[in-house]
């Protein structure tokens, strides 16, 4: 039997939450960033403090945002978070005096009937600053002086989450598995993809808005889609980096890609209004070169010319030829219109992303491809394409051993890809061929 807690940290902004959410994670997973109104959603993960199973949520502080609609909905998402946990900490700052807005917030808090720690963060060296000692006034007792930054007085915090724990069995973790599948939702600012994950959630569960940059971190958010276990994850919005000058959106940004090259499959949202705009085929071929599942949402579908649809495919496979047949679905995510169809979508790519050709296949394959077009000559010599063999999945990705270690005209390997994908019914999927020199393994005469 293992010990097991549900916390959530609270406080006003730039206090130090995320950077203890990322400390009891035990990764960076939260932006941190030296200004206030960094975390817009809250996130849930796992984490472990010694022999304590953690979850941990991490809140937004409760002011400082740019317009009272982007406050209701954080005010009241955070109460709902904190309605269903076991214990709050509530962090200040250590070297700052108590405002107005912590007593706000505690007495918020106490309204909660919960369990609530003071913790005083950034209280490097155990130094008794003016926010400690001012803390005592919030009527919660002595505040634990930890600092998230560097490590410092989590046995104390330990101490104090212990009375609070339950047992549980380990078979009653929930800890994403292998077996999810990690789906990003990515795209332009403002195009709809925190509204499209709340569509397919069915809840309000993320901030949306007119504004675009609402969405700084990626937050990961665990879902069963007809008995499918999936990992729903959201993203900044991606500018163009020539029109990135501020550090918080450039590391929303880098947060994306790393998003990205960590997923099995992509949604890229793109508005019908502004259909394949360059900045989507930037996006889109990013994925593609990470390898991922790539599937398009062409989203308020309602309000575009629907006309439109037939020029829009051709266009995609015209501009994004390294995976012919990708799959696009109009969408409303506004209206819940054709979510199921692209989430048929999104599982019946990821299925073929798991192919695995056996070798005499992929021969046969082979023999009918080169009798069609055979390899270019290598200054006066031809050059044998001797077999192929398949050496991994996710994406499939092949090896063509030859009798010469030349390279390839690009248009070759094209035309070789085209017709593999052709060949086993693989549309909109990458694929990775390389050509390697080699004797064929399954020839037993001797050389």
């Amino acid at each position: 039997m293992n010990k097991h807690l549900e916390l959530a940290i609270v406080g006003r902004p730039n206090v130090g939450k995320s950077t203890l959410y990322n400390r009891l994670a035990g990764r960076k997973l939260a932006l941190v960033e030296d200004v206030p109104g960094v975390t817009r959603d809250w996130q849930k993960t796992k984490g472990q403090l010694w022999d304590i199973d953690l979850t941990i949520y991490d809140t937004a502080g409760l002011e400082g945002f740019e317009s009272d609609l982007i406050k209701d909905q954080i005010l009241t998402q955070t109460l709902n978070v904190l309605t269903n946990i076991d214990v709050i900490l509530m962090v200040i700052d250590s070297r700052e005096p108590i405002l107005a807005s912590d007593h706000k917030l505690i007495e918020l808090l106490r309204r909660l009937k919960k369990p609530v720690i003071l913790i005083a963060n950034k209280s490097e060296g155990r130094q008794k600053q003016e926010g400690y000692l001012e803390a005592f006034s919030l009527g919660l007792g002595e505040p634990i002086p930890i600092s998230a930054t560097h490590g410092e007085g989590l046995d104390e915090l330990y101490q104090a989450l212990l009375p609070y724990t339950k047992d549980f069995s380990s078979s009653e973790d929930s800890n994403i598995s292998s077996e999810h599948l990690k789906l990003a939702i990515v795209g332009r600012p403002n195009v709809g993809k925190s509204t499209l994950i709340n569509a397919l959630l069915d809840e309000n569960r993320l901030l949306t808005g007119d504004q675009p940059g609402i969405t700084r971190d990626s937050i990961a958010i665990d879902w069963t889609y007809k008995g499918h276990p999936i990992q729903l994850i959201d993203t900044a919005g991606m500018r163009r980096k020539s029109r990135i000058d501020d550090r918080l959106e450039h590391l929303s940004v880098q947060d994306s890609l790393e998003t990205i090259k960590y997923a099995q499959a992509v949604i890229i949202v793109m508005d019908a209004q502004d259909p394949l705009n360059k900045q989507d085929l930037t996006i889109a071929s990013h994925v593609l070169m990470e390898g991922r599942v790539l599937v398009i949402a062409m989203n308020k579908w309602d309000k575009a010319d629907q006309q439109q649809l037939p020029e829009i495919r051709r266009s995609l496979n015209s501009s994004l030829s390294q995976a012919k047949g990708l799959r696009l679905q109009p969408v409303s995510a506004l209206k819940k219109k054709n979510l199921d169809e692209l989430m048929t979508h999104v599982l019946e790519a990821y299925q073929l992303w798991n192919t695995r050709i056996p070798t005499s296949q992929l021969n046969r394959w082979l023999e009918q491809a080169l009798a069609r077009h055979a390899p270019p000559l290598a200054g006066q010599t031809p050059v044998r394409i001797k077999y192929a063999t398949q050496i991994k999945s996710r994406p499939p990705t092949f090896v063509l051993f030859a009798s010469k270690p030349v390279e390839f005209p690009t248009s070759y390997l094209r035309y070789l890809e085209t017709s593999l994908r052709d060949y086993f019914n693989l549309p909109g999927i990458p694929l990775r061929l390389f050509l390697r020199k080699g004797k064929n393994p399954y020839d037993s005469r001797e050389r």
